[in-house]
């Protein structure tokens, strides 16, 4: 076998097994579904103060990933929370801005601005998108009794899965034209489109299988909004990776890399479809 076969076998063996356990955490309960974007979002976290010192600069990793896990489990929690305890979270949340400033006073930081820049942007970078999608079956896309809690954030993935082998194979058969050399050299503007057909023919079948719900036109909508930005969100990681000059944030995933890598796409999209989703619900039903 050669190592390039070897390479497709990992990479297909280890994504499998990643596709199996998301699926299995997110239609088990929404608390394993939650335990599972904790665990993404902490070890994210960890990876991506790991290229910011690459890049030469000094999170606050520590006092960053804390507030990151308080901000996924903030908004885990929010469905059921009284408003009172949300104010006093978000109360305790704001004491991390002036924080991260006494902090500095004791580290011998040359660029304490970029340095507390850095720290926030890992906070909402990974917990922000990681806590929406632990919101996303709180829009009730699927109101008949035969559809559970957890289809929402499966389909989302589904198109988001869709849209990655669809450009990857329409990328790697008919590929010419660079989308953005600049960051990602080996994607195509006909991979991106067939990315953005893959997505279209997931959320046009989802719409098809779920009658009674969001209209067909919406999840078209939906879908493009997943492909758009996932492949936004790819081009972003791979920005930082060039900036760091590393080929994956970690090792973690055989062949696949990190969970900045794994889950770039949805990094970037989820608070824009969460917003896409939030209006059509408040504005269709």
């Amino acid at each position: 076998m050669t190592d390039k076969m070897k390479n497709l076998v990992i990479r297909a063996v280890s994504g499998g097994v990643l596709v199996a356990v998301m699926i299995g955490a997110i239609v088990w309960s929404h608390k394993s579904m939650g335990e599972l974007f904790l665990l993404l979002t902490a070890v994210g976290l960890h990876e991506f103060y790991a290229l910011a010192r690459k890049c030469g600069y000094h999170p606050l990793s520590n006092i960053g990933t804390i507030a990151g896990l308080f901000l996924f489990a903030l908004l885990y929690w929010l469905p059921g929370l009284d408003s009172e305890v949300i104010l006093c979270a978000l109360l305790a949340l704001l004491l991390f801005v002036p924080l991260l400033f006494v902090c500095l006073l004791w580290r011998k930081s040359e660029h304490p601005i970029a340095d507390i820049g850095v720290t926030f942007m890992g906070v909402f970078y990974l917990a922000l998108p990681f806590g929406l999608l632990c919101l996303f079956d709180e829009l009730d896309f699927f109101p008949q009794p035969q559809w559970s809690r957890a289809a929402f954030v499966l389909c989302y993935f589904f198109i988001i899965w869709a849209n990655d082998v669809f450009a990857y194979l329409v990328g790697m058969t008919f590929g010419r034209h660079p989308l953005f050399p600049r960051h990602s050299p080996k994607k195509s503007w006909e991979g991106f489109f067939g990315g953005v057909l893959g997505a279209l023919c997931v959320g046009g079948a989802i719409a098809y299988f779920s009658q009674g719900g969001i209209a067909w036109p919406l999840w078209l909508g939906l879908s493009l909004v997943v492909s758009v930005t996932g492949v936004a969100g790819d081009l972003v990681e791979s920005m930082f990776k060039r900036a760091a000059g590393v080929k994956d944030s970690s090792n973690l995933i055989p062949g696949h890399g990190g969970v900045l890598d794994r889950f770039d796409a949805v990094l970037l999209s989820a608070p824009f479809v969460f917003v896409y989703a939030s209006i059509c619900f408040l504005c269709f039903r």
